[in-house]
């Protein structure tokens, strides 16, 4: 892949971080007329250095839960 195409891939998944594979290559097709396959478009991704991974979840911690778990803490700290 050139280094226009490597520019155009970036710029599509900047736009938008959660097209598919896919989608990204039909969309590079269809803009610049750049023939790649999905696995392309993957390992391309990946040597730029965009994986796919979601978030670990992490619970909402309010001020007065936050204050409930220090009591506890208190508590059973011996």
């Amino acid at each position: 892949m050139t280094e226009r195409g490597q520019c155009m891939l970036k710029r599509t998944v900047h736009r938008s971080h959660q097209l598919s594979a896919e989608s990204i290559a039909k969309d590079l097709q269809t803009s610049c007329g750049l023939q790649i396959s999905t696995t392309a478009v993957c390992r391309e991704l990946h040597g730029i250095g965009f994986h796919g991974r979601a978030a670990a979840f992490k619970p909402y911690i309010t001020k007065c839960s936050a204050k409930c778990r220090m009591q506890w803490c208190k508590v059973c700290r011996h």
